[in-house]
């Protein structure tokens, strides 16, 4: 069979690509994933339990918006791209089985199955475009497969490794995987990509990123319903689980009512899809799942403990929200024209850090600390939504 007559794995890029139900599937393993990362900060709510979580956290995060890219440009209606994307499912099972006891006797398990998942995965983009379909591209995946050949030994490495030591090889994978893309995955001999390889369906991956802040939102939502079903109902702990619930709806909102279609026109119709992806997309959305994820973990702390207040126990009820807030008002920033980030973001990230610093001095109970940054999300989306109304109201008809 000639090149030419060879069945493409490719999409079309004829109209909107569509999310594929294989690609939903796929998505169904990090619920479990993003379970496995709150539910072990939750057990380690300290600084060294913070910092390997993160870490953690930024590799799940890494593994699924490569896969995104990867099935931005493939088929996932082929039979091949499916079994592909099967086969992923399979190993993020095991990776996120892994993900509790990664810092323990799991470790090579998750090194192992982690940078098989990314060099594999690269191996099939190559196999799909071979034959000069996308020769950019086919380059760029060359550079990829060096990058990441690189971070899978630091990764199994680490794996192999004790636990103390362990975390600095896994922060150096970390670090190759994360300075990739901004260097362009420059390699000597194949020199660097350009945003013109990175030719992504816009729509596609702006869909793909709101549908995990869903799963993010999800989790959350599960945590908090499985929580408060073993508890006692009483005033307290209904009254936690509804500044939970609400919480959600308002998190919910601040993405969701206009910042998720806003970011979508920017990068179907802005003209520069590629850094838009790489920005928007791949770097500023992981400020907002992990403060979904942090979140979870307050809530469920509220939920438990709502009386004192420990100091870890502030910083995640403080810092659930200030991230997500951050990663909002960031991804809102650079896909729109403006000069400056929200200003109802900006007010509420004040807020919270006003909360930050008076929760010990006024000894404010977990409980009244969850209803303080909940009434500050309620604020955000309000202000926001009212704004937003009131500019279309106002705004000049043609």
């Amino acid at each position: 069979m000639t090149t030419s007559s060879r069945p493409t794995l490719l999409r079309s890029r004829e109209g909107h690509a569509k999310v594929g139900f294989s690609e939903l599937f796929f998505d169904l393993v990090f619920v479990f994933a993003v379970t496995q990362l709150s539910h072990t900060l939750l057990e380690h709510l300290d600084t060294g339990g913070a910092l390997r979580t993160g870490l953690l956290f930024l590799a799940v995060w890494w593994l699924w918006i490569y896969t995104s890219w990867v099935t931005n440009w493939l088929d996932p209606e082929k039979v091949p791209v499916r079994l592909m994307i099967f086969g992923l499912m399979l190993g993020g099972l095991l990776l996120s089985s892994s993900l509790p006891q990664a810092f323990g006797e799991r470790g090579l398990a998750f090194g192992a199955v982690f940078a098989a998942m990314q060099v594999g995965r690269t191996l099939f983009m190559l196999w799909a475009l071979r034959g000069g379909r996308s020769p950019g591209n086919f380059r760029n995946f060359l550079r990829i497969l060096v990058w990441l050949s690189l971070s899978a030994l630091l990764w199994i490495g680490g794996g192999l490794a004790e636990p103390e030591p362990r975390l600095i090889w896994w922060l150096g994978a970390v670090a190759i995987e994360y300075l990739g893309p901004v260097a362009y995955f420059r390699v000597p001999g194949l020199g660097r990509s350009s945003l013109a390889d990175w030719d992504v369906e816009g729509g596609h991956l702006s869909e793909r990123c709101g549908l995990f802040i869903i799963i993010a939102l999800g989790e959350s939502i599960l945590i908090t319903g499985a929580t408060f079903a073993k508890l006692d109902w009483n005033p307290t702990t209904v009254t936690a689980f509804c500044l939970a619930f609400l919480g959600s709806v308002a998190m919910w909102w601040i993405y969701f009512d206009s910042g998720a279609a806003r970011g979508e026109h920017r990068i179907v119709h802005g003209g520069d899809s590629a850094r838009q992806a790489r920005l928007a997309y791949t770097y500023l959305h992981l400020l907002i799942v992990g403060g979904v994820v942090v979140c979870a973990v307050a809530d469920e702390l509220v939920l438990v403990h709502p009386d004192h207040a420990e100091p870890a126990g502030i910083a995640a009820i403080v810092g659930g929200p200030a991230l997500y807030l951050l990663g909002c008002a960031l991804f809102k920033w650079v896909t729109n024209t403006r000069r400056f980030p929200p200003l109802s973001h900006m007010a509420g990230l004040a807020m919270l850090a006003a909360l930050a610093l008076a929760a010990a001095p006024l000894h404010l109970s977990a409980l009244a600390l969850g209803a303080a940054t909940t009434a500050v999300f309620v604020v955000v989306a309000a202000w926001e939504t009212a704004a937003l109304r009131r500019g279309r109201a106002v705004a000049p008809r043609h």
